[in-house]
């Protein structure tokens, strides 16, 4: 009798692990005190008393053209993060008061580590005091 073959395990396919990392910045952002989501224009946000902290776009669609994006704004490291290759400032005026755009294609692999960092930084750049202390506080 033959030997059986064992399964050749699959990589995930791109698009889910966009997926997957679109749900694990979105569930940080929901970490910080005062942290809401909102849907304005259908896609998704991260609020804290009620502005926007992080953009996050719309669930990364399936197949090769799927994509991951975020915008958040970044007054200390704002400058640096413009060299990175997958970002640029984001549109409607927005880059101008240091908000950043970052996009992923399917084939990429995000810099999750950095990306929650900059939530981080563009959260504690909109929230009130009050909720910076208490964030502080959570260790």
């Amino acid at each position: 009798m033959p030997a059986k073959r064992k399964a050749a395990k699959r990589a995930p396919r791109a698009n889910t692990t966009l997926a997957k990392i679109a749900r694990e910045l979105s569930d940080y952002a929901m970490t910080f005190p005062g942290a809401t989501e909102d849907f304005p224009w259908g896609e998704r946000v991260a609020k804290v008393n009620g502005k926007v902290f992080v953009f996050l776009g719309c669930e990364p669609a399936n197949g090769p053209g799927a994509e991951l994006g975020m915008s958040v704004n970044l007054p200390l490291s704002c400058e640096e993060a413009l060299e990175l290759p997958f970002t640029k400032p984001t549109g409607y005026g927005l880059g101008k008061a240091g908000w950043v755009s970052a996009s992923f294609a399917a084939k990429d692999s995000p810099p999750v580590g950095i990306l929650k960092s900059w939530i981080l930084e563009s959260y504690r750049s909109i929230a009130p005091k009050k909720l910076i202390d208490e964030l502080e506080a959570s260790g």
